[in-house]
């Protein structure tokens, strides 16, 4: 007789559902085996035959850090084309590549950490190329299309499980792990909750992961909104899986608790469910969490609730199902029809040039195809990655493009750089030791789960002194921040070694080691290495970089003289002079002033770049500048005849650019985010209050320099045939585009909204649909939007909840949100605004109507919000329309700290001062002070603080 082979357990039997299934599983493992399972990189557990399991693989516009994969336009860029169909069958390409790679490389993981919704809210904020747009309507749509994308079609297999990034209004990263973003209540549900809710509901997302920052005094690891509103917006079970270090940051660095287990315990509570913290070593978070679990501060259950969501995604992709799995890669036949296919070339190259912007067109463009073209700027032969992207398989860049569209004996081309040499105190030049027999070797190539640690090049020899040197070419990407690049290409660079080599093929990496400052010193300069902050010395080994405390005789940095051979403007103009039309390519390199921990300072072009474009302008009327950028500029405009803009486009930007200056694609990009025309448009980078400070396009009243939607084509197009009408809870639009031009082109049509007799501010005009559309010349295109009227509702602060108010809303249809070519009016049943019951309810702080000098912090660590002046300022609140009814006859304020409350009634009496007789001992020790106020009837109510004081709520009594 033989041995009857046991029984599968529950959790492998796929014909049982998967909550069932998790239970079975989760029942079995053991506290231990569930404590590690909280790091992201959970251990296996053999006895029941579960493998190891990693959250987070990076995927925003393509595989990335995983060595080779399909690079598609950054993420911004796919915000430009509004197309979700597109978007969709890129997050398609993306999540199939990511299947084939891990065929290949088990290290690259199936729970992706993309995208990213947060909005394009300020156009300085480094990590602008990684969001889709300003405007959290389309923002949500672009987000919708790529999870689904990534999600694939099955009902019930996902190909990857995407989290969203980074909950929540994050757009900052000066101070982004201890700063706090002021968010009022409706500027929290209009505003940054919208993306996520909309993205969430539509069902195909993951989970999210919590940002670095703080909102309204508290960390986003620990926000009650994860519990009271993320997961409230559907039934699935949502993953929430920690930024990297940011555990350990609620101590470290934001010093929010006093011991890392009080605030594991806290982040798990608050709905944080793997944490990202220590690389690959979990002891710590393990360590951390089994004292919590001591000290009583978590339990059990705790632990299981975070598991269970973890295992429900790892069924969902799979795990458990091998036989089942529709998305499995199991062979090279597999990998080869997933993994850089024709298809997904030909998709990378038609996202890029969708993604392509005609911002002015004076008749420069197309250019015709016997043009002599002269391409010239620093990025006319880039093809830029930014920190998010894979390594290229392909590459195009501009002038590759333009070769080979137009043929390589009708275009020139000229970089822009300044040509220097570096001379020393002694009167010999910086000079660059051939590298023959070293190996070409890019960076990342291989692939890796945290490039930032993948060090420089140690294999090449170091920079020397001869009596000729070398000439070197030097960039000034802006604010004096400067790159030098050897003639082979290679850009100077520092390994951990301290040596100076030409080693590197671009500026990358966690810490840019490519970067460096000269520093005026008596009749030269120092050279400042950015990366280690210090100066460059020669020593008889080699170039090296001294310790930025350097203080020996052998130490000293060197002193150089800059001698230029040629200035970059130079080049260019001759260039210019001899072509008949001009394309200057500037822009920004993605991991040089603006970037992911670094803001940008201004809007304006850096000044090197200014140079050339001045000097083709003036050698060349006809100049068409190409902005190949992250973020918007601040241009010149009406100086040139004509001005497009994409984001990096990926493996195909300059193909994709070449074909639109040629006119083989009518461009018919839109811009996602409003460009200023100046710095002085801009709010300050830390006012989230995007209503009181009228930010984004939404509330922006002066002029912008290209408004959000803008985009023009080679065609012309002719709306026509509104119709609108409001019935049975949905607003419904139609009308028709015809193409009048003379090329088939797309064209983007946009339906806004506004409030015509709104009780509180309201948009200027707000996004409500939006259609790609493709007509061939003469066609006409039927176009019909279906809205519920819900969508036009705004957040009653005096109510806490959402309401549609009654009566007119004007219905804009265009091609931009300024470009409005029909319009009509609609009048809404709605619900008429109702005077707060302050009599019965009181105020809670945060419901304001109107604020100045004050900022939003947490009531206590887990919950609810009070209000404080910014400090050394007086802060204002006002509350409109308070119904004491039949009459109070005294007044209590809830306060924490010290300082004084005014309160005053419009029309009354002298306001009431309340202050504590002593300071609060801490920042959460409310206490309440009583003051009599005689009041009656409906009134506005002001409140003014002063000093340090925390106002919680004020009541009303008698």
């Amino acid at each position: 007789m033989t041995a009857s082979t046991p029984p599968a357990p529950p959790f492998r039997d796929p014909r049982l559902s998967f909550p069932k299934r998790v239970d079975d599983l989760l029942s079995r493992l053991t506290l231990d085996e569930k404590t590690a399972f909280l790091h992201q990189f959970a251990p296996a557990v053999e006895r029941l035959g579960v493998a190891a399991f990693r959250t987070g693989q990076e995927a925003l516009h393509g595989v990335a850090w995983m060595g080779p994969a399909t690079v598609f336009p950054q993420a911004v860029g796919l915000g430009a084309t509004w197309n979700e169909d597109l978007v969709r069958r890129v997050g398609e390409a993306v999540s199939r590549e990511a299947r084939a790679m891990r065929a290949r490389d088990e290290r690259v993981g199936l729970n992706v950490w993309s995208p990213t919704v947060n909005l394009l809210r300020h156009p300085l904020w480094g990590r602008n190329e990684e969001g889709y747009s300003e405007d959290p309507k389309l923002t949500s749509a672009i987000a919708t299309a790529y999870t689904r994308g990534l999600r694939g079609g099955h009902p019930t297999y996902w190909r990857t499980a995407p989290v969203l990034k980074h909950w929540l209004a994050h757009n900052n990263e000066t101070d982004r792990d201890t700063s706090s973003a002021s968010v009022r209540p409706r500027v929290l549900n209009e505003y940054d909750l919208r993306a996520f809710r909309e993205t969430v509901e539509a069902g195909a997302v993951a989970g999210v992961m919590p940002a670095y920052n703080l909102v309204n005094g508290r960390p986003n690891h620990v926000s009650p909104y994860l519990g009271r509103h993320l997961r409230a917006w559907t039934r699935d079970d949502l993953l929430v899986c920690s930024d990297a270090g940011a555990p350990s940051n609620l101590v470290d660095s934001e010093h929010y608790f006093a011991t890392h287990e009080e605030a594991t315990a806290a982040a798990l509570r608050a709905g944080v469910d793997s944490f990202t913290d220590h690389g690959t070593d979990s002891s710590k978070i393990v360590a951390r969490v089994r004292g919590a679990l001591e000290r009583g501060l978590v339990t059990e259950d705790d632990v299981d609730a975070a598991v269970r969501r973890q295992l429900s995604v790892r069924f969902r992709l799979g795990e458990f199902d091998p036989g089942q799995d529709p998305h499995a890669v199991t062979t090279a036949e597999d990998v080869a029809a997933a993994f850089d296919t024709p298809e997904h070339r030909a998709l990378a190259q038609e996202a890029a040039e969708q993604a392509v912007v005609l911002l002015k067109n004076d008749g420069v463009l197309p250019l015709a195809p016997d043009t002599r073209v002269a391409v010239v700027g620093l990025l006319a032969d880039e093809c830029k990655l930014d920190w998010y992207s894979g390594t290229l398989i392909h590459r195009s860049t501009p002038l590759e493009g333009l070769y080979e569209r137009f043929g390589a004996e009708r275009v020139s081309f000229a970089e822009g750089v300044d040509r220097v040499r570096l001379r020393t105190a002694d009167g010999t030049f910086l000079h660059v030791l051939p590298s023959d027999g070293a190996p070409d070797r890019a960076a990342g190539a291989e692939g890796a789960l945290d490039p930032a640690l993948l060090a420089g090049r140690t294999d090449l020899p170091p920079l020397t002194t001869d009596a000729t040197g070398t000439e070197l070419a030097l960039v000034d990407w802006g604010e004096g921040l400067l790159t030098l690049r050897a003639p082979d290409g290679r850009y100077l660079s520092v390994a951990e070694d301290g040596f100076v080599r030409a080693s590197a093929d671009q500026p990358g990496g966690w810490i840019v080691q490519e970067t460096f400052r000269l520093e005026p010193h008596g009749d030269g300069h120092l050279l400042r290495h950015t990366g280690t902050g210090g100066h460059v010395r020669v020593a008889a080994d080699g170039v090296k970089v001294a310790a930025p405390d350097a203080s020996s005789a052998g130490d000293a940095p060197e002193v150089f003289e800059l001698v230029v051979t040629e200035r970059g403007e130079d080049a260019v103009a001759r260039a210019a002079a001899q072509a008949d039309a001009v394309v200057v390519v500037a822009g920004n390199d993605p991991h040089i002033n603006g970037r992911e921990t670094e803001d940008r300072t201004t809007l304006r072009l850096p000044a090197h770049q200014e140079r050339l474009l001045r000097a083709a302008r003036a050698a060349n009327p006809a100049t068409v500048l190409a902005l190949t950028s992250a973020y918007p500029y601040a241009v010149d405009a009406q100086a040139l005849p004509a001005v497009l803009w994409t984001a990096h486009g990926g493996q195909a930007a300059g193909t994709a650019l070449a074909r639109v200056l040629a006119g083989d694609v009518s461009p018919a990009g839109r811009l996602p985010q409003t460009w200023y025309a100046d710095d002085a448009d801009l709010p300050g980078l830390l006012d989230y209050d995007v209503i009181g400070s009228r930010q984004t396009y939404l509330y922006f009243e002066g002029t912008p320099l290209f408004p959000f939607g803008h985009g023009l084509s080679y065609a012309s197009f002719a709306y026509a045939d509104l119709s609108a009408r409001a019935e049975a809870g949905t607003v419904s639009v139609s009308f028709t585009v015809t193409n009048t031009g003379d090329v088939t082109a797309d064209e983007v049509a946009q339906l806004y909204v506004r409030a015509e007799a709104p009780s509180v501010p309201r948009p200027r005009r707000e996004l409500l649909a939006h259609r790609r559309l493709t007509l061939a010349p003469g066609a006409t295109a039927d176009v019909s939007f279906d809205v519920p009227a819900s969508a036009l509702a705004f957040w009653d602060v005096a109510h806490d909840r959402w309401r549609l108010e009654p009566g007119p809303y004007a219905l804009l249809v265009g091609a931009s949100c300024e470009d409005v070519r029909l319009s009509a009016t609609v009048t809404l049943d709605g619900e008429p605004a109702a005077p707060r019951p302050v009599r019965e309810r009181g105020l809670e702080a945060v419901v304001f109507d109107e604020q100045s000098g004050t900022e939003i912090v947490d009531l206590t660590r887990t919950a609810g919000d009070a209000v404080t002046p910014v400090a050394g300022r007086t802060g204002e609140l006002l509350y409109r329309d308070c119904d004491f009814g039949a009459g109070v006859t005294g007044v209590t304020v809830s306060v924490a700290g010290e300082g004084s409350v005014e309160i005053a009634l419009d029309g009354g009496a002298a306001p009431v001062v309340l202050s504590p007789d002593a300071p609060a001992p801490g920042p959460y020790a409310y206490g309440e002070l009583r003051a009599a106020l005689a009041a009656e009837g409906v009134h506005d109510l002001r409140i003014r603080l002063r000093g340090s004081l925390r106002l919680a709520h004020v009541g009303f009594s008698g």
